[in-house]
């Protein structure tokens, strides 16, 4: 039997190649967050029915879509901050939502193709209001924190451009660290532009021992062991090393 070719250029889609993002701020000030850390996504667009036979369909149904609303399911590890206890913050709305009722029980997500490599599908990308419901996974003596996170359409989804420009790796660009004179412990917030992925947070030499990438422009970190004065502070992630930035301690 012979074996029918793929048209040059083509490749093999992955299971990892999807997107999700909340919408933390507003519809009329939107501050999209990536969901880090999710596995097992499963998009569903529930039809809506009605019955439209007629005597030449001899008895047989008939129903046409008249709208498509649409659903998902996915995991989440439940990353946490050892300083605050809270968990990353897509995954604290996701949970407020769950325990909320009304409006504050929905959320405003997107979500779309994001290739390892290669164009993203234009035509695979959608935003949505969603009903939030949470449960945990893993109830064990040993296993990791992850939440099943189902999310339920409300109304009719749009289908949005799809929003991946490519992986951020360009070299990152520290703008700014506040509060001044923070002290060992204390949290400190940097701004600037290509955050995503960071791997290391440092102040004069020395490491932050923890820290969280809130977005592409948001770090929070935890002022590692130093003396009090000025330090250059830099970010590193997979774009390279940030230029450095004096920042003076307490």
């Amino acid at each position: 039997m012979s074996v029918v070719p793929l048209p040059a250029g083509t490749t093999l889609g992955k299971s990892f190649e999807y997107g999700l993002d909340i919408n933390l701020g507003s519809t009329a000030s939107e501050s999209w967050q990536p969901v880090r850390r999710i596995s097992a996504w499963t998009p569903t667009y529930p039809p809506t029915t009605q019955d439209q036979a007629t005597y030449d369909d001899l008895g047989a149904a008939n129903e046409a879509v008249t709208a498509r609303s649409f659903a998902t399911s996915f995991t989440v590890q439940g990353n946490r901050s050892v300083t605050t206890g809270l968990f990353l913050p897509e995954v604290e709305a996701l949970l407020a939502a769950a325990k909320a009722t009304l409006d504050g029980a929905t959320v405003d997500i997107r979500w779309y193709h994001k290739p390892e490599f290669g164009t993203p599908n234009p035509n695979d990308a959608g935003r949505a209001s969603c009903r939030v419901e949470v449960t945990r996974q893993n109830s064990g003596n040993s296993e990791i924190e992850v939440f099943n996170v189902t999310l339920t359409g409300q109304g009719p989804f749009e289908s949005i451009t799809n929003p991946f420009a490519g992986w951020d790796v360009t070299e990152p660009v520290l703008a700014a660290v506040s509060p001044d004179e923070a002290v060992e412990g204390e949290l400190v917030t940097l701004t600037g532009t290509g955050f995503l992925g960071a791997t290391d947070v440092d102040f004069g030499g020395t490491p932050a021992d923890e820290f969280v990438v809130a977005n592409a422009a948001t770090i929070i970190a935890s002022l590692p062991t130093g003396t009090a004065g000025s330090v250059d502070v830099t970010v590193t992630t997979p774009g390279g090393t940030s230029n450095i930035l004096t920042y003076t301690r307490g």
